[in-house]
């Protein structure tokens, strides 16, 4: 059986309640991330396949432990490319290098202004840089959300088609080929969902606080893990410069009863189905409902919403247009609610490509246009809790006890931070030792080793030493032998000459006397 880890908080049939997030965050800090984490566990989830998630940890030394036990490891990300996620993105770049299986990231993004300069740069280009080319050592290609994000790593020197393409967001993949949404009569009585976040427009907050005067029916759907905080224990307060934005409990959706935030995807695919309409600055607060079929509208105002509104072709409005509109009436009437279904089409087919490009086993290999998947029955047969009530909606007793809970839990969540971090640091010093005492074996290897290439160079030093003396013997006792012989030769020479002398003198005296 093939043993897949994903980057995420929680598998799609972990069943967690308020009190459980309250007590430990699960969503990364925003569940807009469960969106598209669930698409892909949805979409890689078969018989044959073990799936577990990673706890959203980048600890590189994790690496080992990730090597032995699984044999892919799928990286979904959203706005990475930013400058609070640096360290992360490091961490992340160093567990993939000591990886030794697959890393595949389905989908990354940029996080900047409207218009962003990319000629300008970012603090963070070589962070990402890293981070890329660590990823393509173990892939063959990455999954980026849209076309500003593209540009940006064309910038850095990649190549667009080769090294990443753009696939948008999985999220809006979750249920397959198709997308249907449903026609839309809004009434006063319609329900709608509103969502937006502390650094969204002031247009677009005063937009939906004008709205919710005439369509009563409302539910405001934060993302922040935050703001769930301040809905299930009415504290603390949240920060934001953004006027008319809910920032305590005395703001008007907390007084009224009108929030909701919800633990899991299938509670809140549930809610978006049974809703009339979405609007909002939200991505995943509209592109939930775009996948359920429930008409929306996005406000864009920012590269992020930017390129994945275009990509999807979601419905949609610049600030700069809202600007100058008065009702959501007039705002309906000029956008198509149903333009996401367009391409999906064709989005999709191209995700399945990426998805085959890198070798992943995916559910719709043999069937582009199936509907149903092995992990829809696993999840229907689970009964998700729902959103909590807001504490503001409970009678004093209730509230009360909520207070109580929640101020336990706070006890209890800071006794955790403390033991993860006590846990953490002895890991940290366990390696530590496990390291140097690896080391030491090491250096005590060369050690040894060295000793016994001295002894052997000593041994051949010896050697040659005594083949030198016996050369010297040798090269004396010839030196020897040549003066003998040449002492020899002299004595012979003089010999010879003196009988070749009385020779001379015998023929001379013979013809004197002649």
């Amino acid at each position: 059986m093939k043993r897949v880890l994903i980057r995420s908080g929680m598998r799609p049939t972990d069943i967690y309640t308020a009190e459980d997030i309250y007590l430990k965050d699960r969503t990364g800090f925003n569940n807009g991330n469960l969106a598209y984490q669930y698409s892909i566990y949805r979409t890689l989830w078969n018989e044959d396949v073990e799936i577990d998630a990673d706890g959203l940890s980048s600890n590189p030394n994790l690496a080992e432990s990730i090597n032995e036990n699984y044999d892919l490891y799928v990286v979904p990300l959203a706005d990475a490319f930013r400058d609070d996620f640096r360290q992360t993105l490091r961490n992340y770049t160093e567990l993939i290098r000591r990886l030794k299986i697959p890393v595949i990231v389905t989908g990354v993004g940029l996080r900047a202004n409207y218009e962003p300069q990319l000629e300008e740069g970012f603090s963070f280009d070589e962070d990402v840089t890293n981070f890329v080319k660590a990823v393509l050592e173990k892939s063959a290609q990455i999954g980026v959300r849209g076309q500003i994000t593209a540009d940006y790593l064309k910038k850095l020197g990649f190549n667009e088609d080769v090294d990443y393409r753009v696939i948008g967001c999985p999220s809006l993949y979750t249920f397959g080929r198709e997308l249907k949404i449903r026609d839309l009569q809004l009434t006063e009585q319609s329900s709608i969902a509103i969502n937006a976040s502390p650094t969204s427009s002031d247009i677009a907050i005063q937009f939906l606080n004008n709205m919710i005067e005439t369509h009563k029916d409302y539910h405001f759907i934060p993302q922040h893990l935050d703001e769930f905080h301040l809905m299930f224990a009415g504290g603390p307060d949240i920060s934001s410069d953004i006027q008319g934005y809910p920032t305590s409990i005395h703001h008007k959706y907390y007084q009224e009863g009108r929030v909701k935030y919800f633990t899991s995807m299938p509670s809140w695919y549930d809610f978006a189905k049974n809703t009339d309409f979405s609007i909002g600055s939200r991505l995943h607060g509209n592109v939930i409902p775009t996948i359920v079929g429930t008409p929306n509208i996005s406000f864009v105002q920012d590269a992020r919403m930017r390129e994945l509104a275009s990509y999807h072709a979601l419905t949609h409005v610049t600030i700069d247009e809202l600007e100058n509109i008065s009702d959501v009436n007039e705002l309906l009437s000029k956008v198509d609610l149903k333009s996401a279904e367009k391409v999906q089409a064709r989005n999709f087919d191209n995700y399945i490509d990426f998805l085959d490009t890198n070798g992943l086993e995916h559910i719709y290999k043999e069937d582009k246009n199936r509907k149903s998947a092995p992990l829809d029955s696993l999840v229907q047969a689970i009964d998700f809790p729902s959103s909590a009530d807001p504490i503001t909606k409970l009678v004093a007793k209730n509230m009360l006890e909520r207070v109580k809970t929640a101020t336990n839990l706070s006890e209890e969540r800071h006794d955790f931070k403390l033991r993860y971090h006590v846990n953490r640091v002895n890991y940290q010093l366990s390696q530590l030792k496990k390291s140097a005492a690896q080391e030491r074996t090491e250096f005590k290897q060369k050690i040894e080793t060295h000793e016994k290439d001295n002894k052997k160079i000593e041994s051949e030093l010896a050697q040659t030493e005594k083949k030198l003396q016996l050369s010297i013997d040798e090269n004396l006792q010839m030196n020897a032998k040549i003066k003998h012989y040449k002492g020899t030769l002299n004595r012979k020479a003089v010999k010879t000459t003196l009988k070749i002398a009385d020779s001379l003198a015998n023929m001379r005296s013979k013809v004197t006397k002649n």
